[in-house]
């Protein structure tokens, strides 16, 4: 049988694949998941960045409304896209330093395919 990187994704969503996976180290408890370790650090610099993305929501909806040069708004949506990957790398590092280690640390077959899996879907899904 081949492992979980080399075996092709099963064609759905996060939202249904995860249902499906054997508790990852992230299950606190039935249908609430959290963060099995969360970095000050990260967390900080995640809200501060989002606070920032938040301020330009305004910016650009009154570009648009005010029929502003379309390569200006698209420069400016083009800087809050990147914002945001920003906070979605920083969420991938605390993912795996603290969750995903800790799945393919734990010796448990089932929880080690299931995080390798979920890893899979989230770089797929993100490659785009």
């Amino acid at each position: 049988m081949p492992t979980s990187a080399a075996r092709p994704l099963r064609g759905r969503s996060m939202k249904h694949a995860h249902r499906s996976l054997a508790n990852c180290a992230c299950e606190s408890a039935p249908n609430a998941r959290k963060a099995a370790g969360v970095d000050p650090e990260l967390k900080d610099a995640n809200q501060k960045r989002l606070r920032r993305i938040e301020g330009q929501i305004p910016g650009l909806q009154k570009m648009v409304d005010e029929d502003r040069y379309c390569a200006d708004i698209i420069t400016q949506v083009a800087s809050v896209q990147e914002a945001l990957r920003g906070v979605a790398r920083n969420l991938m590092k605390n993912h795996l330093h603290h969750c995903a280690a800790k799945a393919l640390r734990s010796g448990k077959k089932e929880e080690t395919e299931a995080m390798y899996d979920e890893l899979l879907e989230l770089i797929y899904a993100h490659l785009r």
